[in-house]
């Protein structure tokens, strides 16, 4: 079995290059709660290449306009209904904030009305490996005053027979693990086991 991949997604609107040492912190929480094997490094892989069919985890972010353009629209939309996994955040925790406005209208006009949904906080994702009884775990970045000042107390998903395609957050999970995972040791309860589940269901499911 191949080592698994964090693939970062690179698409031409907005900004997608955020919370930059995200991914090494899950990769470090794989290695250290799990026996998957990873690639240690993240992999930015274009929205319009190719290269993405070879990989069956990848994930988006930003805070700005998602406008995609015709070949990054297929991509996404065959990647998702041949059995890949994207995990979205929005970087501005904000329901009415211009990425969660936009990118809700691409999924619109790629999957069709409706097809974003929330799902329940009793969803195999939360029991993919850790459990989180109460659904998708809260951030520090909710209540910070700079998006819509509210605890989002579930996620969207778009589902492909029966499994999760796209799953959406407005929680910031991406700012919220955006630190060295040597610093895990100051924390409480280690924020990133969410992260864990995330993973382990897009390549068990």
């Amino acid at each position: 079995m191949q080592p698994f991949t964090f693939v970062r997604l690179q698409y031409r609107s907005g900004n997608w290059d955020t919370d930059p040492r995200m991914p090494s912190n899950l990769l470090h929480s794989l290695i250290e709660y799990t026996t998957v094997k990873v690639n240690e490094q993240e992999k930015i892989i274009p929205l319009e290449s190719a290269e993405l069919f070879n990989y069956p985890f990848s994930y988006m972010s930003g805070h700005r306009l998602v406008q995609f353009n015709q070949k990054e629209r297929q991509n996404f939309e065959t990647y998702v209904r041949n059995g890949g996994f994207v995990f979205v955040d929005d970087c501005n925790h904000d329901i009415d904030g211009l990425f969660a406005r936009s990118f809700e209208e691409q999924m619109k006009q790629i999957f069709g009305q409706g097809a974003l949904k929330k799902i329940p906080n009793n969803h195999k994702l939360y029991r993919s490996f850790f459990t989180f009884d109460e659904g998708p775990p809260t951030t520090s970045f909710e209540l910070n005053g700079w998006g819509d000042d509210l605890v989002h107390d579930y996620l969207k998903a778009i589902e492909i027979n029966g499994r999760i395609g796209v799953l959406y957050s407005n929680k910031d999970y991406g700012c919220e693990w955006d630190y060295d995972f040597r610093n895990k040791r100051w924390l409480a309860e280690d924020n990133t086991k969410f992260g864990v589940n995330i993973i382990m269901y897009a390549l068990t499911s």
